[in-house]
C-alpha cells in the first residue's frame, strides 16, 4: 500500500529490500531506543507507584454525547492528569494512534509506532492461545492486519502490548 493506494503485481525483490530495509531499520531504532532508554533515571516510574487513586464513577451513557458533555468530560480528565502531574498528548489520528500513543509512553516518542506495532504483532503470533477467543475473523487475517501501518489498534492489541511489557 503506498499512498492510500493498493499496488498489485510487484515484483519479489521489492519484497527482499523491504524486508532488508525493515531489518535495517529495526536495527537503528534499536540502537536509538537504548541510548534513550539509558538515559531514563526512573523517576516517572517512582512517581507513578507512590500516587494515590483519585475516586472514580464511570458514567454510562444512554445516548450521543452533545459537545457540551464531551467538553466536560475532557476538563474532567484534564483535571484528574493534573492531580497526578501528568497531562495529555496529542498524537496523529492516522489509524496508528494507539502505537503511536504507546511508543510515547514506552520511548517517550511518538515516531516508533512502527516498532511497538511489530513487536504487540509478534507477541499476537507468538502467544495466540491468549488472544484467538477475542478476535472476530480468522486469526491469521487479524494478525495480516495488525502488522499494516494505518490500521487502528484495539483491545486485543492493547492487552498484547500490556503482556509484552509487564511479561
Amino acid at each position: 500500500m503506498r499512498n492510500g493506494a493498493q499496488h498489485l503485481g510487484e515484483c519479489s525483490s521489492s519484497t527482499s529490500w523491504s524486508s532488508q530495509q525493515d531489518t535495517e531499520d529495526d536495527q537503528m531504532i534499536a540502537v536509538v531506543l537504548s541510548e534513550e532508554l539509558a538515559k531514563l533515571d526512573g523517576s516517572v516510574a517512582g512517581r507513578l507507584s507512590g500516587l494515590a487513586p483519585v475516586p472514580h464513577v464511570p458514567r454510562i451513557n444512554s445516548y450521543i454525547p452533545n459537545i457540551s458533555d464531551a467538553s466536560l468530560d475532557h476538563q474532567r480528565l484534564l483535571q484528574r492528569l493534573h492531580v497526578y502531574g501528568l497531562y495529555e498528548v496529542k498524537v496523529s489520528g492516522d489509524g496508528n494512534c494507539q502505537f503511536r500513543a504507546l511508543s510515547d509512553q514506552m520511548y517517550k516518542s511518538p515516531e516508533y509506532h512502527k516498532h511497538v506495532r511489530k513487536d504487540i504483532v509478534k507477541q499476537l503470533k507468538d502467544h495466540r492461545n491468549l488472544y484467538e477467543g477475542y478476535v472476530p475473523m480468522k486469526y491469521k487475517r487479524y494478525c495480516k492486519k495488525m502488522a499494516k501501518s494505518g490500521e487502528w489498534g484495539d483491545h486485543v492489541t492493547l492487552q498484547a502490548a500490556s503482556d509484552k511489557s509487564c511479561g
